[in-house]
């Protein structure tokens, strides 16, 4: 190998952010740290609990003490801390529906503090998209509401309080993944807006992130016609160059999503998306979602170097992503000496001022029977983490009952449903059942035969009340769930 070669496999290297199986780092990922590797991402598969990703990220640190350690941790339905027990904070839908700025920044900054003890520099967060399409199940309740003012306010206090603990924020998913109905996990989402509308409603968070100081930005891989007509955000000098740099004037660490996600590497490949990336502006690239080993980390960094080699990347484009990454890594170094005393209560706090409530019929007059109607959640969701209402009310009430109806469910669970609730209240729990059809007929069936039943939401809040008692908590964390069994009992 050529000292050309040896560099350009530096350079790469820098930019690469993968992630890797396991609770301790594997021999290949400390071999690749002392040979300059830049970052890495981890995921819930490598978290037990703090004190275990403490342990890790010093295995980590001690082999590059400029790495930068990445976690997706948005705190609310999306956490990866808290992935085998739900989050004991709101997510962002939560904190628009309470819509207190100062709220906002303390709970951020307590997310901050948590992940700073545990050795975490950046946080691919917060969300900043706009959830403008009522439709969208891919950001829902990871979005802070659809008033592009609101948004962006709560954006940039969330940005404030998250980096105050000397943690790094992440806005995404750049240009705004709010208005798509797609999921870029299986397919580029399509955003059918307008330079003007993208300007006026999809636009302001990420200039609100910027003026707050973002250090980060995640590409979406978004189709925006209006910007480029033929490849994804994520790929596209127009909007991640021409957009995102120029006219918005951000000169942080642009990150890519999953450049394994099939929008982008089902055409592509994931070697030939991550060369198109940092060609089109992207400084550095995030694996690891499903690719998780050392051959993924060896075929990008071949790819960067062979597109350096027959013309496709410039050595100047990909020696600037790397120096972007080792300037992300000097902030860290000097904002880690901030000591910021953490604020665990803000973060129920926050729930149980997010939760609404139309109807008079609380609180139950008893132990109820409950049915968690089990809708899939979208994949960014861990599929483990617990969920619901049954468990904290038991906790209060010992006696309460519960089962979980599931779209395949025999028809005769209805019966035993009614049955089960005969002598007792009946509370019916449901996240984003608008849309699963079989969860709307569901939750119809049992109000028709007992319309005194409580309805709880967990999820996006429906257009008009369902029931006469409608309880929405605008999330579905442990926090959420806490807080609507506080109220359905009259304990808040």
């Amino acid at each position: 190998m050529t000292q050309l070669d040896t560099d350009l496999a530096l350079l790469a290297d820098t930019v690469l952010q993968p992630g890797f199986v396991g609770t301790d780092a594997p021999d290949w990922v400390r071999r690749r740290l002392g040979r300059g590797l830049g970052g890495l991402a981890l995921y819930s598969r490598n978290i037990t609990d703090r004190a275990q990703v403490a342990a890790l990220t010093a295995q980590l640190r001690a082999e590059n003490p400029d790495v930068v350690i990445a976690v997706d941790e948005e705190a609310g339905d999306v956490t990866r801390l808290d992935a085998r027990t739900g989050s004991d904070r709101p997510g962002n839908l939560a904190l628009g529906a309470v819509d207190d700025i100062p709220l906002t920044e303390t709970v951020a900054r307590d997310i901050g503090a948590d992940l700073a003890a545990v050795g975490i520099t950046l946080n691919y967060a917060p969300t900043v998209d706009v959830n403008s399409r009522p439709e969208n199940v891919v950001i829902g309740v990871r979005s802070f509401g659809a008033d592009p003012a609101l948004v962006a306010r709560h954006s940039a206090a969330w940005v404030r309080g998250l980096q105050s603990a000397g943690v790094a924020a992440c806005a995404k998913h750049f240009p705004g993944h709010g208005d798509t109905v797609e999921d870029s996990h299986y397919d580029a989402a399509r955003v059918h807006s307008s330079r003007e509308e993208l300007a006026a409603v999809a636009l302001p968070p990420f200039a609100a992130a910027i003026r707050a100081g973002v250090r980060a930005v995640m590409t979406g891989h978004l189709l925006v016609a209006a910007y480029d007509p033929e490849l994804p955000a994520t790929l596209s000098p127009a909007l991640l160059t021409g957009l995102l740099r120029e006219e918005l004037g951000f000169d942080g660490l642009i990150v890519t999503d999953g450049i394994e996600m099939a929008a982008v590497a089902k055409q592509w490949g994931v070697g030939g998306a991550a060369v198109r990336a940092l060609a089109a502006g992207a400084d550095a690239i995030c694996v690891g979602g499903e690719y998780k080993n050392e051959g993924i980390v060896g075929l990008l960094r071949n790819s960067i170097v062979t597109a350096v080699r027959e013309g496709a990347l410039t050595e100047q484009r990909l020696a600037e992503a790397a120096a972007r990454v080792r300037e992300l890594a000097t902030w860290q170094r000097i904002a880690s000496s901030a000591t910021v005393p953490r604020a665990p209560e803000a973060g129920l706090r926050a729930a149980r001022r997010a939760v609404r409530m139309t109807g008079a019929a609380l609180p139950l007059a008893g132990p109820p029977h409950v049915v968690e109607l089990d809708t899939p959640t979208g994949i960014a969701v861990d599929q483990a983490m617990p969920w619901g209402v049954a468990a904290p009310l038991a906790a209060r009430w010992a006696a309460t009952t519960a089962e979980r109806v599931t779209a395949d469910a025999d028809p005769s669970w209805l019966d035993g449903a009614l049955a089960a609730a005969a002598a007792r209240p009946l509370v019916v729990v449901g996240r984003d059942v608008r849309h699963h059809p079989w969860a709307v007929a569901a939750r119809a069936a049992l109000l028709a035969a007992r319309p005194d039943a409580v309805v709880v939401e967990l999820g996006m809040p429906e257009p008009a009340p369902v029931g006469a008692t409608y309880v929405v908590t605008h999330g579905g964390t442990r926090a959420c769930a806490t807080a609507a069994a506080e109220l359905l009992t009259g304990q808040s």
